[in-house]
């Protein structure tokens, strides 16, 4: 479960640790002046806000410092651009056996002219729903999993296919344009077939009634449950085996395909090498060089030995400027948490900024020592912790067009005992924020008071960055596993991710009102922290309810962690009154009554997610997430909705990538341009031109 966050800002949701969750559309002015700062290079006649549609904002962001880095950083920045989107694809295929093929048919019917004339009104709710599919690498929804609903009709869709000439579609070998017609006319528009990406259901078949293509078809949970449970480990608590494969049932067996050169996914994969082997020469120093060596031996082998040499190889790289992710990372797609889907982060160091996230990781241990852990779930020694701001050049994949704000990996717990990287993406956080000034707050819609709305305007902005910080430097890197005890992903199975990032949370809370930050300097008064508590509770209770339908249930794990934080908080205080629903007007407000008392609370349940952790216990994580984390409320539900459709904010936010351009003089880069593409059309039929590399299979 990689440990992405996204902000939790004062005036909104927090969204996920690990990568890939969506950001909240909120802002203040101290926070966007705060990141102003540190992107002094920030053009202010630069266009943020790119376009809106359903229940998505698109947003563009610069890359301050760029032109300021000498030639030879720029060009390893750009083969490792290059070597980011040649695998985008990779993330279609791997949320449903279709998208690929829906994608690319839809961009076909945009290029073509014919296919376009007739019906403008369709033509218009056809192009929504691409930019839905672009949005979410795929036809589910990238955080909900449920399947879109066109608004256009079939009829208009086959007719527009009818139009444009059989070599111009994506066929498969042997398919005709009728039978492309019908599979991808069933896949689209029949509600019942694939319906949802992720199925967290308790009680269902996670594999067999999940879209994700992680696994074929035709497998059962109790068939993929079985061939795990037979698994040799590579090493110790070993979670990786298998990372980078895809279960399929061949004469009657359970057998992998490997994402590798050779294998699955290779003519992506290829190019992914090739752009990395361009890059060796590049290197800033032997670490980094090593580095992506190891990076391509796993590639070309696929064997989590050299998963593991690189991630190891990886974090030992502190001292280099610029740096990438790139891999088969996060589990949050796979509904048994064993599969990564493919992403890639490429940055260079924001060295002024930071200083703030280097003072906490120096203080770890201290944190590790004070936490409310039971003695024998501590670290006794933490090491190893760097933490950093970046600036992004480009993500693909998992990780785009919604981005987490915040980084921690390696997952590979094991390897986490020798190191960990955390990271703050600043250029995204200040892109969002910037973008957020131009639309409504939702703070006076859901604050109680003038003195929360005040306390907000005032401190919203460091306590949203130092939640950020302290849920990845801190929280990931705590606590350890009692000896003998599995992996997450073992012993707490579909529940693992939810009950990670909800622990997580817990540390960053419990320090928050934390009179050792004030000591460090980082926050002026504790009243950041009831700040923080102010915004946690209303998105655990209420606000991220806005990203639901009626009759949905929470299944995404970062806001199930969200709601199960909230509530168990909220009856575990009912007694003191420590958080209080009241009524005005006819809405509803949670108002937190003693802020010392619900600092206790969240040391109580960090506590207990600690040891179900440690221990692996199973029946008390899924007894907690099942008890808080699922079920909604349909009156607050509905109140919600309504409230927020006056504020017209949407409920997520994406991002428009810059393009690199280098300049050549002959068959050698001198220089590295930065454009900044105006539309979220031009830049994904821009990809689908020019970095679509899998075949429709």
């Amino acid at each position: 479960m990689n440990k992405r966050i996204l902000s939790i800002a004062v005036l909104a949701a927090v969204v996920f640790a690990s990568y890939g969750a969506p950001l909240e559309n909120e802002v203040t002015a101290e926070f966007a002046e705060e990141v102003n700062q540190a992107n002094s290079n920030d053009s202010s006649d630069f266009k943020y806000t790119a376009d809106q549609f359903a229940d998505l904002k698109l947003i563009r962001y610069q890359i301050p410092g760029f032109e300021e880095l000498d030639v030879k950083k720029k060009e390893l920045l750009y083969y490792l651009y290059e070597a980011a989107l040649a695998g985008r694809d990779i993330m279609y295929n791997q949320n449903y056996r279709h998208n690929l093929q829906i994608r690319k048919t839809l961009e076909a019917i945009i290029k073509n002219e014919e296919a376009r004339n007739g019906n403008a009104k369709e033509l218009e709710k056809l192009m929504v729903y691409t930019k839905r599919v672009w949005f979410s690498n795929g036809i589910h929804h990238h955080y909900s999993n449920q399947k879109f609903e066109p608004e256009f009709s079939r009829a208009y869709f086959e007719k527009a296919i009818g139009e444009i000439d059989a070599e111009n579609l994506p066929l498969k070998e042997g398919q005709t344009k009728k039978d492309l017609m019908a599979t991808l006319g069933e896949a689209i528009f029949n509600p019942d077939v694939d319906a949802k990406k992720v199925n967290l259901t308790d009680g269902e078949d996670l594999v067999a009634k999940s879209a994700v293509n992680f696994y074929s078809p035709d497998l059962t949970q109790a068939e993929v449950e079985e061939y795990y449970a037979n698994l040799d480990k590579v090493e110790g608590n070993q979670p990786e085996y298998g990372l980078n494969t895809r279960l399929v049932k061949k004469d009657g067996k359970v057998v992998a395909e490997t994402m590798m050169v050779g294998g699955l996914y290779s003519e992506a994969i290829e190019k992914i090498v090739f752009w990395l082997e361009k890059a060796v020469p590049l290197a800033e120093n032997a670490q980094q060089k090593q580095t992506f060596e190891s990076l391509i031996t796993y590639y070309k082998t696929g064997n989590v030995e050299d998963w593991d040499k690189y991630n190891l190889n990886w974090i030992k790289d502190v001292d280099s400027r610029t740096d990438v992710v790139n891999g088969f990372i996060e589990v949050y797609n796979d509904p048994l948490g064993k599969k990564g889907s493919f992403e890639s982060v490429v940055s260079f160091k924001d060295m002024e900024a930071t200083k703030r996230i280097e003072a906490v990781s120096k203080e770890a241990q201290w944190f590790e020592d004070n936490s409310p852990l039971m003695e024998e779930h501590k670290k006794p020694n933490v090491t190893g912790i760097i933490g950093k701001v970046i600036t992004v050049v480009v993500e693909a994949g998992d990780a785009s067009p919604s981005t987490p704000i915040g980084i921690n990996l390696p997952n590979n717990g094991w390897v986490r005992e020798v190191g960990s990287k955390s990271v703050s993406l600043g250029n995204i956080v200040h892109a969002y924020e910037m973008s957020s000034k131009e639309g409504k707050s939702s703070l006076t819609e859901f604050a109680w008071d003038e003195a929360e709305i005040e306390r907000s305007k005032k401190y919203g902005g460091i306590a949203d960055l130092l939640h950020t910080d302290l849920h990845e430097v801190i929280g990931h890197a705590s606590g350890r596993i009692n000896k003998g005890v599995g992996t997450t992903s073992e012993t707490l199975k579909s529940y693992a991710s939810t009950l990670e990032e909800g622990r997580a949370d817990l540390v960053a809370l419990y320090y928050l009102h934390d009179q050792k930050l004030v000591d460090m300097g980082l926050i002026e008064s504790l009243d950041a922290g009831k700040t923080a508590y102010d915004d946690y509770i209303k998105n655990g209770m209420m606000l991220q309810l806005k990203r639901l339908k009626i009759g949905d249930v929470v299944e995404e794990a970062h806001m199930r962690n969200r709601q199960m934080i909230a509530k168990w908080a909220f009856e575990t205080g009912a007694k003191d009154s420590v958080i209080v629903k009241k009524m005005r007007d006819g809405k509803t407000f949670f108002v937190i009554n003693d802020y010392e008392k619900l600092k206790e609370i969240f040391g109580m349940q960090l506590r207990e997610l600690q040891r179900i952790k440690s221990e692996g216990d199973y029946e008390a994580g899924k007894k907690l997430v099942e008890t808080y984390a699922v079920q909604v409320d349909p009156d607050l539900h509905a109140e919600v909705l309504k409230r927020y459709e006056s504020l017209g904010i949407a409920a997520y936010g994406g991002f428009i990538n810059p393009k690199l351009v280098p300049v050549m003089e002959g068959d050698s880069i001198v220089d590295v341009k930065v454009e900044y593409p105006e539309s979220f059309r031009e830049q994904m039929m821009y990809y689908g031109e020019n970095y679509s590399f899998l075949p429709v299979k």
